[in-house]
């Protein structure tokens, strides 16, 4: 009798801690999803999870798969509590042992729109195709499966030759890559180009050690890459090195600006125009992500060699006067890095008189920097001129000149959606679809 009182006790303790332990981790996520709502950040941006309540058994596996911190416990279910800080890679709906997880876009109150496509991802207008992020796709497995499939529909299009290329593609991150050297292994004559300086799309602006990639995908002339749970700079490097081996011709740092259907006497295809020329192709890939093209300041001096429009190593900053535009978690985030390099001087400029929608941490970290000397920030700032050497700044107690070696522009992008509706591609707008 003794024996069981002892196993009884034993489990009467074991049950009293996992209660115990239950509400700590329901009074803490409860507080992140109040302090995501109180500052704005509740709302996805892109593709995100959504938690079926009545399939989830509170086991808690994709709380631990997600190195964000976007999910937690709530009356023992998984709920998103930090929006936000969600970024896509669906590791959470891959960890979930009954399938209680379905990744979608857009929300009840806040709509994504996502354009019209074919299983051969070809939209409304005849030899236009969309693979990846912009087409309702932000995995980077299946991203990259969209590439490959959509150059496969493209290599089986019919129709006269187009005199410059067989298919320009625009965006070189998982489906951009994917379709490149799927091009080539389908010998067509095609055009990359990439926005950025370098290749990887939105993973290339992933936080540092983030997860990245959880699944294997096959690429072609490459075959199979089976990583898991794989690191954003190992993802990255074995990009480059498949570039290197392939030589997949990219053009880095060439932006589209518009696109337009040929006219009739010129053929059929498009006409491409970018930040390098126009460019015609019988056929048109589209892969680049949403987060569109950077919005600029539109300020003389912008387009100076000093001027960029996202932080990418703080360390070549070292011992600068570094100007900070912006007013949201990527900028703060940005003087918060460069405030902690030795010798740098660091201005945050921001046009509102306060900081909203960020996080609580983002903004008691400027605070104590801003406390301890290391960032001057000037709200309800705007830049006007930006010189060698020198930046000007309009503020509430007249014009500012700072010393300057570098601007860093955080003021978001601008998404393709009104360049393709000009075009005559159709959308529709998806509430958590």
């Amino acid at each position: 009798m003794e024996l069981l009182w002892l196993y009884a006790a034993l489990m009467a303790l074991a049950w009293g801690a996992y209660l115990w332990r239950r509400r700590h981790v329901d009074r803490r996520s409860r507080a992140q999803l109040q302090q995501s709502i109180e500052g704005g950040l509740a709302e996805p941006p892109s593709l995100h999870p959504v938690v079926d309540p009545r399939r989830c058994l509170g086991s808690a596996s994709c709380v631990a798969a997600c190195p964000e911190g976007a999910l937690g416990m709530v009356d023992g279910k998984a709920a998103l509590i930090n929006g936000s800080a969600c970024i896509g890679h669906g590791a959470c709906a891959a960890a979930c042992p009954l399938d209680a997880i379905r990744l979608v876009f857009g929300t009840e109150r806040r709509g994504i729109e996502i354009p019209r496509l074919t299983p051969q991802f070809e939209t409304n207008v005849p030899g236009l195709y969309i693979a990846g992020e912009l087409g309702g796709m932000g995995l980077i497995r299946k991203a990259a499966e969209q590439g490959r499939q959509a150059m496969e529909a493209i290599r089986k299009r019919r129709g006269a030759p187009s005199p410059d290329y067989d298919v320009i593609i625009v965006g070189c991150g998982p489906a951009g890559l994917s379709a490149g050297l799927a091009a080539m292994e389908h010998q067509l004559r095609y055009l990359l180009i990439e926005q950025e300086p370098s290749l990887g799309g939105a993973v290339f602006h992933y936080p540092r050690h983030k997860v990245a990639m959880t699944a294997p995908v096959k690429l072609a002339l490459v075959g199979t890459m089976r990583f898991t749970d794989v690191r954003k700079e190992k993802l990255l490097e074995f990009w480059q090195g498949v570039v290197a081996r392939t030589k997949l011709q990219i053009r880095f740092s060439e932006c589209m600006l518009n696109l337009a259907s040929l006219a009739r006497n010129e053929g059929e295809g498009f006409a491409v125009t970018t930040t390098r020329g126009t460019y015609r192709a019988r056929s048109v890939l589209l892969t680049m992500g949403r987060r569109g093209t950077p919005r600029k300041l539109e300020v003389p001096g912008e387009d100076g060699p000093q001027v960029v429009y996202r932080l990418v190593d703080p360390a070549q900053y070292d011992g600068q006067a570094v100007l900070v535009v912006g007013g949201g978690d990527s900028a703060l985030e940005a003087a918060l890095a460069l405030a902690e390099r030795p010798g740098t001087t660091v201005t945050l400029s921001y046009r509102s008189a306060a900081f909203s929608r960020v996080k609580a941490r983002n903004r008691d970290g400027l605070a104590a920097q801003q406390a301890a000397g290391r960032v001057a920030v000037e709200l309800e700032s705007t830049v006007t001129s930006i010189e060698p050497g020198r930046v000007q700044l309009k503020t509430t107690q007249g014009e500012k000149s700072l010393r300057n070696d570098a601007v860093i522009v955080c003021t978001g992008g601008q998404l393709p959606i009104g360049l393709l509706q000009k075009a005559g591609v159709a959308f529709e707008t998806h509430h958590g679809a």
